[in-house]
């Protein structure tokens, strides 16, 4: 089984369509990456919504236990977690019909992705997605879709 990203040209217009961007295993500590990313893709104007258990509140914004929590619509999941990890965060993308599922760098589970991706998912793994905004967008805040 090998899996490989969606072409450039896909990811930048997911990146240009997006609104909310539920970021599982966002943490609470500044000098963490997903707590950079997160922050990162706020100023660029994107609503997120933080995933993690036993927070009220990151980044301004109301926390959730889990991804079923959440009563708004989601665009995105972005997900900070080990690959060991991911078979729920995915049943719950799957069940809640999530449009897209990014996998953080380092965070490669080719089975998970396969599996989200045969049930009408896109995905993209083992890539940064502040990096990916910087590179098509540079540092400064989106138009709005």
């Amino acid at each position: 089984m090998t899996f490989s990203n969606p072409p450039p040209d896909e990811i930048r217009a997911l990146l240009q369509r997006v609104r909310s961007i539920a970021v599982v295993g966002l943490s609470p500590k500044a000098d963490r990456p997903s707590y950079k990313v997160a922050a990162a893709l706020q100023g660029f104007g994107y609503r997120i919504i933080p995933v993690r258990p036993m927070m009220k509140v990151i980044l301004g914004e109301k926390a959730y236990a889990d991804l079923a929590s959440i009563p708004d619509k989601i665009d995105l999941v972005d997900v900070f977690r080990a690959p060991d990890q991911l078979d729920e965060v995915i049943d719950a993308c799957i069940a809640l019909q999530v449009p897209a599922v990014w996998l953080q760098d380092g965070v490669v589970n080719e089975a998970a992705a396969q599996r989200a991706r045969a049930a009408g998912l896109m995905v993209i793994m083992d890539r940064c997605v502040y990096r990916d905004y910087v590179q098509w967008f540079g540092a400064v805040p989106r138009s709005a879709p």
